[in-house]
């Protein structure tokens, strides 16, 4: 009898697929902003599973909020909110209201949400054109899209970039920074296990033996290879 495959042990829930949230700082976001306003970054902090730093912002009024950190950002330094504030890095304004070329970071999906987009170590979206139709933006992805133009931006690059050139070189800092995100690892492939413990294994060679293409309805011991795949390898050329 064969054992449960790792898609089955992940959607029990136990403690090595649960991520440690109690070590997260805060919920992430300038929704405390909303109004406008003048502040001071009171601190710069990292976060357990996060590649980019978070600051700590204070507005005049007491309220606080956390959001990843821009590049060139410091302790002590002045930020502003609203349609009218210098694009400076740090400052959050309405993504019409900034000029074309600029890069930004941040983002908010709808006004008000506070910045959901563009928030991984290194991300920038870049100001392309304010048209009838929106404010253009060139994603990190390089795909173009228009948004409201009351959508807020920070200025600025996200803080972190080149995080991901440097290598690991050990298992150790690997295992570590899944551990924080809950995710298991390391991960064996399916080929190099016996045919009781996964539907690829098995075999005189490492190969599956049969098409990894499996449904989407599929039940979960059997949910491994290409899930619901349109195609596979590669495309075959058209004769004209």
């Amino acid at each position: 009898m064969g054992k449960n495959i790792l898609v089955q042990r992940r959607g029990r829930g136990t403690p090595v697929f649960r991520a440690p949230t109690h070590r997260r700082i805060s919920a992430v976001g300038y929704r405390q902003a909303n109004g406008g306003g003048q502040g001071i970054v009171k601190d710069l902090l990292h976060e357990a599973a996060r590649g980019a730093p978070l600051a700590l912002f204070k507005l005049n009024e007491g309220r606080e909020f956390y959001t990843t950190a821009p590049e060139g950002l410091w302790v002590g330094q002045r930020i502003m909110i609203g349609s009218e504030v210098p694009t400076e890095t740090g400052n959050i304004k309405p993504v019409g209201r900034i000029p074309e070329g600029t890069m930004i970071c941040n983002l908010e999906v709808r006004p008000g949400d506070g910045g959901r987009m563009v928030r991984s170590s290194g991300g920038y979206a870049l100001i392309v054109a304010h048209t009838p139709q929106g404010t253009e933006l060139r994603m990190p992805s390089g795909k173009s899209i228009y948004m409201d133009d009351n959508c807020r931006a920070m200025i600025g690059i996200v803080a972190g970039s080149g995080r991901t050139e440097k290598p690991f070189l050990k298992a150790g800092p690997k295992f570590y920074l899944q551990q924080s995100r809950g995710r298991k690892w390391p991960v064996v492939k399916g080929q190099a296990m016996i045919s009781a413990s996964h539907p690829h294994g098995g075999g005189r060679h490492k190969h599956a033996g049969k098409p990894t293409t499996v449904g989407r309805w599929t039940p979960p011991g059997r949910k491994v290879g290409n899930i619901a795949a349109r195609q596979t390898g590669r495309a075959k050329r058209k004769v004209r």
